[in-house]
């Protein structure tokens, strides 16, 4: 398949990388000057585009997405797909849609979970809003860059489905980390409260699998003094994300905005910037009640 991707950062140049390897036909862009085996790069987005079956754009926020998207669809054929893995706000989403469906093309927005591991790895998952043929077009292709592909329903449901799914995380991931600063002030011993949390009622993705405490459970950043695996200004910029969509669709969000609160303080006001988000943990145990 003649595929075009823009955006090659830290996870579009592994994605389109494992598309490379497995065959497929592929021409980048991006703004900064890069170079990845096996794929010919472009001198614009458009000439990346032109041709293509399927353009993947990854690219950081909604209105660098609604820029690109008006460059490229004109140059595009009838028919092709425009599969945006972005994470951005559920609007410009729809909107890119809407723009591509009136040229003749189907659109998807299927944003991401996994990190840049998965994205090395090819273990994505992608939460996938758009029409079924254009789903269908692309999953041979989802299934190189992930293990998994979840067809959400019409464009915006996948952007949708992303930041629900990491309002939840963001607010366990607190929850978590000042449930292990309160066991310590309580001699609680964390290994002990990891045996009994990730049994019982209490557990969690962000305390069974990505826990926050060094040397607890399976390998985390945590464990690499929080090296960023997900950076907390992502999880920002994700509950951002989440807080504008319960906005415009008149939602009450209480813990989400708690959580969206706490990381602006953490990486704007703190030491947060740059690491991991589970590194509320080390943020917790410095602080008193007040």
């Amino acid at each position: 398949m003649k595929i075009g991707f823009i955006g090659l950062g830290n996870m579009g140049g592994p994605m389109a990388a494992n598309l490379a390897k497995a065959g497929h036909e592929v021409t980048g862009f991006d703004m900064a000057e890069v170079s990845i085996e096996g794929i010919q790069m472009a001198n614009s987005a458009t000439e990346a585009a032109k041709g293509a079956q399927v353009v993947i754009t990854m690219l950081p926020n909604g209105d660098i997405l609604r820029k690109v998207a008006a460059e490229v669809i004109p140059a595009m054929d009838k028919g092709a797909v425009l599969l945006d893995c972005s994470t951005v706000d559920v609007d410009s989403a729809r909107a890119v849609a809407e723009q591509a469906q009136t040229a003749g093309l189907s659109a998807l927005d299927a944003p991401v979970s996994g990190g840049v591991g998965g994205a090395q790895g090819g273990t994505l998952t992608f939460m996938v809003g758009g029409d079924e043929a254009g789903f269908a077009t692309a999953k041979e292709l989802f299934d190189i860059m992930g293990q998994k592909a979840v067809h959400c329903g019409p464009s915006g449901n996948g952007q949708a489905a992303k930041i629900c799914n990491n309002m939840i995380l963001g607010a366990t991931m607190i929850v978590t980390c000042e449930a292990f600063a309160l066991a310590d002030k309580l001699g609680l011993d964390r290994q002990a409260m990891f045996d009994v949390v990730s049994t019982s009622s209490g557990s969690s993705w962000s305390m069974n699998t990505y826990c926050p405490a060094p040397g607890i459970g399976p390998q985390s950043p945590s464990d690499n003094d929080y090296q960023p695996g997900f950076a907390a200004d992502l999880m920002l910029k994700d509950l951002r994300l989440a807080q504008a969509a319960a906005e415009s669709a008149d939602a009450d969000t209480p813990l989400g905005e708690a959580a969206m609160r706490l990381y602006a303080q953490f990486v704007e006001d703190e030491d947060g910037k740059g690491r991991d988000f589970s590194a509320m943990l080390p943020r917790f145990e410095k602080r008193g009640r007040n």
